[in-house]
């Protein structure tokens, strides 16, 4: 069970401002290179400018618009005809970027370990190759969890609004990053396995589809 498998009924949500865009003339690959644009300012301004711990407030507010502006700029694609070769790489590539920059500013947390938010930043961008490589063996584009896309946003989101509020952490919880690491390898197994399956039952039923009827 993932939270993207919430992923259409936030759609049906959006569909009557989706519309609205597009007769603004909005196209999919401004909305994703907006979100990455923005995405990126902000890890790299919490990062470096070091701010009060108040404005981590601005990672789960984001975390939340960012999934707006995805679910925006595919729908604006598959619904509105706006489907090309740039936008799938775009689609992709913006959202490993935006996630290792939103993740970053939480190695300036304690008890975090910058080691181990790194860890999960690479193993991230890992999990995401591994989902859109699904297509080149025969499978679908994999979205499995237990930790993808939009579980990350939550977990990331929670912690910028707990630090935000100014809430101690725990030692314990220096133990979450190595946590979140391993989940995020499961991840990207399960998406591999999954992959692996999906194309081999595609091969298996190919034979029965193509045989002569009796």
């Amino acid at each position: 069970m993932s939270i993207y498998e919430l992923k259409p009924r936030f759609q049906g949500l959006l569909r009557p401002l989706v519309v609205r865009l597009h007769g603004m003339g909005v196209t999919a690959n401004q909305v994703t290179l907006a979100a990455c644009v923005v995405s990126v300012a902000l890890g790299l301004w919490l990062f470096f400018s070091a701010p009060s711990l108040a404005a981590f407030a601005l990672v789960p507010l984001w975390m939340f618009l960012r999934m707006a502006f995805n679910a925006i700029d595919g729908m604006l694609a598959r619904e509105h005809h706006q489907q090309s070769r740039l936008g799938a790489f775009l689609n992709e590539l913006t959202d490993v970027v935006s996630d290792a920059a939103l993740y970053l500013p939480f190695a300036l947390v304690a008890p975090f370990s910058g080691f181990w938010v790194g860890t999960v930043i690479v193993l991230a961008g890992l999990s995401e190759f591994a989902g859109a490589l699904g297509p080149t063996v025969g499978a679908s584009r994999r979205y499995d969890g237990p930790l993808g896309k939009s579980d990350r946003a939550f977990v990331f989101g929670a912690l910028g609004l707990y630090v935000a509020l100014g809430w101690p952490l725990p030692g314990w919880t220096a133990w979450l990053m190595p946590l979140l690491a391993v989940l995020v390898a499961w991840t990207t197994a399960n998406r591999i396995r999954r992959a692996l399956e999906e194309a081999d039952a595609k091969t298996e039923a190919a034979p029965l589809a193509s045989a002569p009827p009796r």
